[in-house]
Order: C-alpha cells, then structure tokens, then sequence
C-alpha cells in the first residue's frame, strides 16, 4: 500500500518547490491554451473527407508568436526547468535508495493534495 507523503517527512522547501512546479505547470498550460496554434507564421490546412462522415478537420493559417507571447512561453519553459532541477536534485532524496526512492518521488506529486484535504 503507498506511503501518504508526511511518512516521508518531506523538508518544507521541498514541498514549496514541488507545489511551486504544480502551479506554474498549470498556469503555462492556460497560457499555451491562448496562443496561435504554430510558434511560427504558417499557412491553414483543411483535410480530406473522412469516410462516413462529413467533418473535415481544419486550421485557420497561424500568424505564429509575437514577441511578448514567444518571452512569455520562455519564461515558463526557464521557470519549470529551474523547479524541475530544483525538485529532482534536492538533497532530500539522497538520504532514501530503491522502492522508497520511488514510493517517494510519486508521494510528493500528492503532497498538497493532502495538505488541501487537511485545510478542508
């Protein structure tokens, strides 16, 4: 049966920077929802006519990033890649070795799920 994470005794700066990757994983992907459909400017397609059907799937043509929106993508790839580093080097996880290592691992990508269930 897996281990909730407080049988892991998580340092709190562990916790913060895994909750920190939560949310600025969540925020970047509402971000990507606004953005053209191509980085760069690309011409629409339509597809052919699937049999028994008569949707054809479609994309309008891209004008691609602007500036600001090309930074902002940036900025959270550098962001997330900085917590990601941040979660999965910490000093932490030196002191647990084999199944635990791993029952760990997983434990802390639901460690504020239990945390909001505690508040509730």
């Amino acid at each position: 049966m897996p281990k909730n994470s407080s049988a892991f005794g998580f340092p709190q700066d562990l916790r913060d920077a895994q909750i920190a990757l939560h949310q600025t994983r969540a925020a970047y992907e509402e971000y990507a929802k606004t953005l053209p459909w191509s980085a760069v400017p690309m011409p629409g397609w339509e597809s052919d006519k699937q049999l028994h059907s008569s949707y054809r799937s479609h994309k309008e043509d891209s004008p691609g990033y602007t500036e600001e929106q090309a930074a902002e993508v940036r900025r959270f790839q550098d962001e997330l890649r900085r917590l990601s580093i941040a979660v999965s080097t910490h000093p932490f996880w030196e002191s647990l070795s084999g199944p635990d290592l791993v029952e760990a691992r997983m434990a802390l990508k639901h460690a504020h799920e239990e945390s909001e269930d505690q508040a509730a």
